[in-house]
């Protein structure tokens, strides 16, 4: 009897303490389901632990309901973002002008037979002074009848028109002074004087064959991902060039700089008008303001042999750069399209510390071993009916024939450039 006693008593105690175990076990989980009416839900105690994971996995896995990236009609210049480079900025400083200055002249000679009218242009340098080149005269000579400078209304562009009448042979002899300095992007200088609205407004809008839209928007999109800062996305648009373009030394000339074409077919590359202008036209497309800059290499380069001249012929030394502008800092200078160049010319490899270098130097600085002629797109020019896309090799015209030169082998001019002293 006792027996039976303490195994009922046993049993009795092993459910007790089951139930209790099986309660304490299953109380965090009632707790964590706990309606928002309960006590325990307004006691704040055992919400904020469910509240906090789900609040992280959806910031950290919920898809961007914004695009991180600026269009062209919601640029940078209007609405930087907050905490970047556009919007803490530097103090500012006056501009200090280089020490070191290069002069070159730059001597064009044209030998054009023709039994008609023949008409005659040529890209000049830049109009206005910068730190990185000042032009300093132009002086000419030759047999033609009508002969001068031009100016487009909107500044972006300087010609030398000439006209032949009724002559077999028409000659001229076309000399400029220019002179040059490295240029370089400090990260530390904010410039005095911000760029012009009008200037800025004209380099976010699309061209006949740079678009700012569509798949230029989405390329930038895919290649900026969460990047902000408006520096650190153009420098992300440059290596992304960099690395997926590649440089054509059979194009004749600079290339057509068909943007618009490489999107389509997904193949990117070309001359420098192609690459480069595919670095400007995906910043204009995520509201970063780009231009081309074109223009004529005249002296050896200090970087790579295939970077500079390697005598004084520079009828084929046209080179397009391009350059980007932050508001705060100004117009930053690259050439993605050099980078390709040497890749090509030098056969670097991917893992050369050369090319590594050379990469790092171009996104922000240009070896003034080049001078600067204009940054006009969609130019129509003196005497003309109709637009194009650039300025950048020599034109002309006769009543047989119209001659645009795009770097083919024979031409009825030469160019030289050689460093003089003053």
């Amino acid at each position: 009897m006792k027996r039976r006693t303490f195994l009922a008593s046993a049993a009795a105690l092993s459910a007790i303490i089951s139930d209790a175990w099986a309660a304490k076990k299953s109380s965090p989980a009632k707790a964590s389901t706990a309606k928002p009416g309960t006590a325990k839900a307004k006691s704040g105690r055992s919400a904020k632990p469910s509240r906090k994971p789900s609040s992280r996995s959806s910031q950290r896995y919920a898809p961007i309901s914004a695009p991180v990236a600026h269009t062209a009609d919601d640029p940078v210049i209007e609405s930087p973002p907050p905490g970047t480079t556009a919007s803490r900025l530097p103090p500012v400083k006056a501009a200090e002008p280089p020490s070191e200055w290069r002069t070159y002249e730059i001597t064009t000679t044209v030998n054009l037979k023709s039994a008609g009218t023949s008409k005659l242009w040529l890209p000049l340098p830049l109009n206005q002074d910068t730190l990185f080149q000042r032009t300093l005269g132009h002086s000419w000579e030759g047999n033609e009848n009508n002969a001068g400078m031009r100016r487009l209304p909107d500044g972006d562009l300087e010609v030398f028109h000439c006209e032949w009448r009724d002559s077999g042979e028409g000659k001229l002899q076309l000399k400029t002074l220019v002179t040059t300095a490295d240029r370089h992007f400090d990260v530390t200088r904010r410039t005095v004087a911000p760029e012009r609205e009008d200037i800025l407004r004209r380099n976010l809008q699309a061209s006949r064959l740079i678009p700012n839209d569509g798949l230029a928007y989405q390329l930038g999109e895919r290649i900026l991902g969460r990047i902000k800062d408006p520096v650190a996305q153009a420098k992300a648009i440059y290596d992304w060039v960099v690395d997926n373009s590649i440089y054509d030394p059979s194009l004749p000339g600079c290339g057509t700089g068909d943007v618009r074409q490489q999107l389509v077919r997904g193949q990117y590359g070309g001359r420098s008008a192609d690459i480069n202008g595919l670095f400007v036209g995906i910043c204009r497309a995520i509201g970063i303001p780009a231009r081309c800059v074109y223009g004529l290499r005249v002296g050896p380069s200090r970087l790579f042999r295939s970077l500079g001249l390697t005598s004084d012929d520079a009828t084929r030394g046209q080179h397009v750069r391009a350059e980007f502008y932050i508001p705060g800092y100004g117009w930053i200078p690259v050439d993605p399209s050099d980078v390709r160049r040497a890749i090509s010319m030098e056969v670097l490899s991917d893992r050369d510390s050369k090319l590594s270098s050379l990469k790092k130097i171009l996104f922000g600085v240009w070896e003034m071993n080049w001078i600067a002629y204009n940054v006009g797109s969609d130019i129509t020019l003196p005497g003309k009916n109709f637009s194009q896309p650039f300025l950048l090799h020599p034109q002309m015209e006769s009543r047989e024939s119209l001659y645009r030169d795009q770097g083919t082998a024979q031409a009825p001019y030469t160019i030289s450039a050689r460093r003089v002293e003053l």
